[in-house]
């Protein structure tokens, strides 16, 4: 029986603000897979909070649920995760947790299928791009891949944005202690007994990151750009112009593609960023018209454009 109190200390270190995703509890009928969706309430469409009874059923393992890390009212997040889901990403993650403890920060190591995630709690929300900056830093200084960064595996850095629009949900983590559908089973933290009071307790007494301790650790620093970002050019004249802004055409953004009927099919990214769709089947392109395409596994269009680092705000009709 989850006691009261283990959910309030759960929603303490986890829970950043009341959007969530949902773990579907049937497989798909294709892939076999459980997907990961928005819940919505009957009727209005509208998103469904996360309360207390949520996260009681999730640490039950009745459900599962995934987390938000930024809360668009202020662009901070109260924890960072580094998930590391390839080969020797368990050696990678180790490398990570070390540097950090030399810095006086204490990572959590949740367990996963293929490597697993370090979670470092805050003492205080902090800024999401200031702490991307921070562990940016790192890894580039350790030789860490970071996926996205012209690497096609690597850590992921929750959040996975410096900031978000105010609608906007930025990129969800599974919520630690659940059961993981598709594994059917639980992934526990490493050093503490396999039971979800001994590890909130064992949580609960981490040490948490201060806003004094980050900004000193990036002080003079930045985040590299990613390498598609946009470049200034000089015109005849010899002054810079403003880099073009392009209609977003999604076949720029994805590959591998095969032809199934009207369709291409490939990896929806959203997914992807969730851990999800290794078959890498779940995003249909309309052949005739790339303009219109759709994830199987209900994933939005502003959630799949996000994941590509192009926000719908930024598209010019």
């Amino acid at each position: 029986m989850i006691s009261p109190q283990i959910i309030q200390d759960y929603r303490r270190l986890f829970v950043n603000r009341p959007a969530y995703t949902l773990q579907s509890a049937r497989p798909h009928p294709e892939t076999g897979r459980h997907y990961y969706f928005t819940p919505k309430k009957v009727g209005t469409g509208a998103p469904v909070e996360l309360t207390e009874v949520t996260i009681r059923r999730h640490l039950d393992g009745e459900i599962t649920i995934g987390l938000y890390a930024i809360n668009p009212d202020n662009q901070r997040c109260k924890w960072l995760a580094i998930d590391a889901d390839y080969q020797n990403a368990m050696e990678d993650l180790l490398k990570l947790q070390y540097r950090l403890t030399q810095d006086g920060v204490e990572p959590a190591l949740e367990l996963s299928r293929r490597g697993g995630h370090l979670w470092i709690f805050l003492a205080r929300p902090l800024l999401a791009k200031d702490c991307r900056v921070y562990i940016h830093d790192i890894a580039l200084r350790l030789g860490v891949p970071v996926k996205g960064s012209g690497q096609r595996e690597g850590i992921e850095v929750f959040p996975k944005h410096d900031s978000i629009e105010p609608s906007a949900f930025g990129s969800a983590l599974r919520g630690p202690l659940g059961i993981h559908r598709d594994a059917n089973r639980r992934f526990w933290f490493h050093g503490a007994d396999y039971t979800v009071d001994a590890q909130i307790a064992y949580l609960n007494g981490f040490r948490k990151l201060t806003e004094h301790q980050l900004e000193m650790f990036i002080a003079g620093k930045e985040r590299p750009k990613p390498d598609n970002s946009p470049q200034e050019r000089g015109t005849a004249s010899g002054r810079r112009a403003r880099p073009a802004r392009l209609e977003f055409r999604i076949l720029e953004y994805v590959a591998p593609l095969r032809k199934v009927g009207r369709n291409y099919v490939t990896r929806c990214p959203s997914c992807a960023e969730l851990g999800h769709d290794r078959s890498g089947d779940n995003l249909a392109i309309l052949i005739r018209d790339p303009r219109f395409y759709k994830c199987w596994a209900g994933c939005a269009k502003e959630m799949i454009r996000a994941a590509l680092g192009r926000p719908t705000h930024m598209e010019i009709a």
